[in-house]
């Protein structure tokens, strides 16, 4: 996983990030009073990289927090409450699907968290091969238990990845939603909300952690990344285009000017030129790009290459103002129909190298594809 997606106990207790502090004093303000309550359900839907996770991990660690009363600002990090979460053995927490547990084995202090850290673990690395993390309605039906228990304290269902349920998990989650339970919080994650069932959605209150403003987000990701990137410097304007390649979600500009493909844009061009212009054969060049980049990273940079070129061919300003691309596009600019070619195939390998096709086959296959663009 990228940064943007890592998820570790240390989450729990993270400074809150700049553009959502008047957000988080509303909800704690809410909380604290007698008079208001916490919505039974909440979803933090948008792109990935605009901190939507982190929110809402800092949020449950305060809920939980014994200590919160005088704590406002976040969980106090010491009570038995955020103990427990630290070692990924909270009663009154559960996760679907359980990789998405934030969890440290270093921080694990019992044996029942590292078993469940080794089976986080495990199901991590499946879930990532699969570029999956479907919850199935027997994963709903089982927390129903949990969720209708009774008893006293605040009780808190997370669900990442919210729109990958299928239909009948998010039936069977269409109960609980309807029938509240006292003291029993729901969060849904979606990176993706318009794939959610509208009955979902019209029953969950959505919090407003999309927008973030320019000038914060120039700041923010100006802050992080220091003066240099790889060792070259890096000003306003590389970070501008960070935050316009990355949809203006700072945490995924972060995360892209740190990516090992993203400084090997012109080399991905070289390669082009010499593949099209038969200068260098595919299989050459499939064996240097696997001594380079990770299959994974190469097609994220050859997706964003594409995609940046179709813009060009429609009269369209680069997105990379640091590279020629609009020069190599004058001289020779791809049919619209090879550009779909290229994207179909690299979806096609995605799907492929979920099947567990060799890197190296995958490899040759997108550069011969390349070669004819």
């Amino acid at each position: 996983m990228s940064s943007v997606d890592e998820i570790t106990d240390d989450i729990y207790f993270a400074e809150l990030l700049p553009w959502q502090h008047q957000l988080w004093q509303q909800i704690t303000a809410r909380v604290l009073s007698p008079s208001s309550a916490l919505p039974h359900a909440l979803l933090a839907a948008g792109m990935q990289g605009m901190g939507k996770r982190a929110f809402v991990w800092r949020l449950v660690a305060w809920l939980l927090c014994r200590e919160r009363d005088q704590h406002p600002a976040g969980a106090c990090g010491h009570c038995v409450s955020c103990q427990w979460l630290r070692s990924g053995t909270h009663p009154s927490l559960q996760v679907l699907p359980l990789a998405q547990m934030p969890i440290s084995v270093a921080s694990a202090n019992s044996s029942q968290a590292a078993e469940l850290a080794t089976k986080t673990s495990k199901k991590s690395a499946k879930a990532i091969a699969k570029a999956s993390f479907t919850i199935k309605i027997d994963d709903i039906r089982a927390l129903q238990p949990f969720i209708y228990q009774g008893g006293q304290g605040i009780r808190i269902c997370v669900l990442d990845y919210a729109e990958q349920m299928t239909i009948a998990a998010a039936n069977a989650l269409l109960k609980t939603l309807e029938e509240p339970q006292a003291q029993v919080h729901l969060f849904l994650i979606s990176d993706t909300p318009t794939q959610l069932l509208p009955t979902i959605k019209s029953r969950v209150q959505q919090l407003p952690l999309q927008q973030i403003e320019a000038s914060a987000a120039q700041h923010y990701v100006t802050q992080a990344l220091g003066s240099t990137i790889n060792r070259e410097a890096i000003g306003s304007s590389q970070i501008a285009q960070l935050l316009q390649l990355a949809n203006g979600a700072p945490l995924a500009a972060i995360d892209l000017a740190q990516a090992a493909w993203y400084s090997k844009r012109v080399l991905w061009l070289t390669t082009w030129q010499a593949l099209r212009s038969g200068k260098r054969s595919a299989i050459a060049a499939s064996d240097y790009w696997q001594s380079q980049l990770d299959i994974a990273d190469f097609i994220k940079l050859t997706e964003m290459m594409i995609l940046d070129i179709q813009r060009v061919c429609l009269g369209l300003t680069s997105s990379q103002q640091d590279i020629e691309l609009p020069k190599v596009i004058t001289t020779y600019q791809p049919s619209e129909a090879a550009l779909e070619a290229m994207l179909y195939q690299l979806q096609q390998v995605k799907i492929a190298l979920q099947q567990n096709v060799q890197e190296k086959f995958a490899y040759d296959k997108l550069m011969q594809q390349l070669a004819q663009l």
